[in-house]
């Protein structure tokens, strides 16, 4: 397996799952606040939004770095894509 190794794109990966996990808490409030659903719905539909980004930006960064073939990144998008 590969890791992400640039440490400005770990960065960046980091700050956009923190601001994940930031929404989910967020999510969490509206749960305890008796929020309407639909509020609750639209967070979690961009909470799920912006954890795929995340996911497709470490694909990026894996296909980048080139130490996997394209077959085995592939896979892995067949996989958990």
């Amino acid at each position: 397996m590969t890791q992400l190794t640039d440490p400005a794109k770990k960065k960046t990966l980091l700050a956009r799952l923190a601001r994940v996990e930031g929404q989910l808490r967020g999510v969490q409030r509206l749960i305890e606040s008796e929020a309407d659903c639909e509020k609750v719905a639209q967070q979690l539909a961009a909470a799920r939004k912006a954890l795929d980004k995340s996911f497709f930006t470490m694909v990026g960064c894996m296909i980048e770095q080139g130490h996997l073939p394209a077959e085995q990144v592939a896979d892995m998008l067949a996989k958990y894509a």
